[in-house]
């Protein structure tokens, strides 16, 4: 019933950016947390940020000052910006999605991802 509809991932080289983008649809209320992780092959998938309605953020030590995520509450859209892109940030990144920030981190929805690529 619930849908998470990704897009914006591609192949970039070093220092270049991506906007990616997550669109919700089906679910009965509007989320209060949204987010991202991503997965490179071979290590765990790891949060990337997320975001609550009200604006409060959280980002991975390793993207702050480069990825901005943001939130349209009334649509259940998020997006992540990223910005000087380096190539530990390749992998398969995930929107994810849940009524409040407990629910996102243990049993959320979840897309099906898209394909983050930074070359050298």
């Amino acid at each position: 019933q619930v849908q998470l509809a990704e897009s914006g991932g591609g192949l970039v080289q070093a220092g270049g950016s991506l906007r990616l983008s997550c669109v919700a649809s089906g679910s009965r209320h509007s989320f209060n947390a949204m987010g991202w992780y991503r997965q490179a092959p071979g290590k765990e998938r790891e949060l990337v940020a997320y975001i609550l309605t009200g604006g409060i953020t959280n980002y991975a030590d390793s993207v702050k000052g480069r990825f901005t995520i943001s939130k349209e509450n009334a649509r259940n859209t998020v997006y992540l910006q990223m910005n000087s892109l380096k190539p530990e940030d390749t992998g398969v990144y995930y929107c994810a999605a849940g009524l409040n920030r407990q629910i996102m981190a243990h049993s959320p929805y979840w897309g099906q991802g898209t394909q983050v690529t930074v070359s050298s």
